[in-house]
This record gives C-alpha cells, sequence and structure tokens, in this order.
C-alpha cells in the first residue's frame, strides 16, 4: 500500500458512527433484550389485616 493510499481513508473516522451513537445503541439494545424482573414475593402478598385501635 502506498503512502498516498492510506492518507485518503482516516483511521478514526472509517465506520462513520460515533461512541455517543454506538453507545446508545448498545443501552437500547440491553434494555430491550433483558426480561422484565419477577415481583418482589413481599411485596406481591396482600397487606396485613388491620387491626382496631384500643
Amino acid at each position: 500500500m502506498s503512502v498516498t493510499e492510506r492518507d485518503e481513508v482516516p483511521a478514526h473516522r472509517a465506520s462513520g458512527v460515533s461512541m455517543r451513537d454506538l453507545l446508545a445503541s448498545c443501552a437500547a439494545a440491553r434494555a430491550v433484550s433483558t426480561p422484565p424482573r419477577l415481583p418482589d414475593p413481599e411485596v406481591s402478598q396482600p397487606p396485613a389485616e388491620h387491626r382496631e385501635a384500643a
């Protein structure tokens, strides 16, 4: 490869995607592919019966 061929394409901008866009796409993919959490067993139980004050 000659010197002129190497200088035509800068190595740091060869992909055309900014780091910000890349990180945002990774975060979006993680959010979409992660299944929802199971409900907490303590929260899903009915509340204890209310007792009357003395």
